[in-house]
């Protein structure tokens, strides 16, 4: 069951097309760059885009917030909303359910695939952002040595390790995303209907946490944190925003899946 879930994910020309957008704007970022060597001012426009002009090493740091704040989060509720909410637009559901496999088994192979893609895209972000740093920011003399945010070095060994913990970091918020696509996917028979809802919950929580009459419940938005991987390239790793944001997600994953399969399970299925 979950080797023909992933089958049909990624037979379907949007996971592809998703997929080759999310490398693709990272490249289109880093053709500009090279171009006019200009990167951005501290705290503006995506982080680690001018200390990449010294070092490319960097790049794939720098893509994963080229890709985090909105193209990264649409794609991954794209696919969550799909999940359940396509089969059943598509007349299909009510026969795969009908199938000796169970509507928990069936929840579950579609959650798998979701992760799948969750982690592929975050890997596709992060290994073509390393091909794109070696070939358009080679290390200049003297900048072999990557500057921390907070200011000390980190060698290529500690860079290469906290780049993947961001990447588990980051994958982790994505599946927050999509398990609330994928809770909507089994209220609704509108796939677009289930990725609009889970864009409209992303798009009041950044509302709420720029809003200072939210300061109560801001701590507990799914976006408050998602930003906090920049932490680990930190010398020393502050560690406080980033547990908080593994709690949080962990937290939402749980809660949304739990409702997705309550739902799903005494759904009375007609589409």
């Amino acid at each position: 069951m979950i080797v023909v879930e992933l089958r049909k994910l990624f037979r379907r020309p949007r996971t592809l097309v998703s997929l080759a957008l999310l490398v693709g704007l990272p490249l289109t970022v880093a053709v500009l760059l090279a171009t006019t060597r200009v990167g951005t001012a501290a705290g503006n426009g995506p982080a680690f885009l001018s200390a990449v002009l010294n070092n490319g090493s960097l790049f794939p740091a720098a893509a994963l917030a080229i890709v985090l704040p909105l193209f990264l989060p649409v794609a991954v509720a794209i696919v969550g909303g799909d999940a359940v909410a396509g089969e059943a637009s598509a007349g299909m559901l009510r026969y795969l359910i009908a199938r000796p496999v169970g509507r928990t088994r069936l929840l579950l192979a579609k959650l798998m695939s979701l992760v799948v893609y969750v982690l592929g895209a975050v890997l596709a972000v992060v290994v073509s952002g390393y091909v794109i740093g070696l070939l358009f920011f080679p290390a200049q003399p003297g900048a072999e040595v990557v500057t921390s945010v907070s200011g000390p070095a980190l060698t290529p060994q500690q860079v290469t390790l906290r780049i993947g913990a961001a990447m588990l970091y980051v994958a982790l918020s994505m599946l927050g995303v999509g398990a609330i696509a994928l809770f909507l996917s089994t209220v609704s028979d509108s796939s677009l209907g289930a990725t609009l809802g889970a864009l409209a919950a992303l798009v009041a929580s950044q509302l709420f946490t720029a809003l200072d009459a939210a300061a109560a419940i801001r701590p507990y938005l799914p976006t408050r944190y998602w930003l906090a991987w920049i932490d680990f390239f930190r010398e020393p790793i502050l560690w406080r925003d980033i547990e908080r944001g593994l709690g949080i997600q962990a937290v939402y994953v749980a809660v949304f899946l739990g409702l997705a399969w309550a739902n799903f399970a005494t759904k009375d299925v007609t589409s």
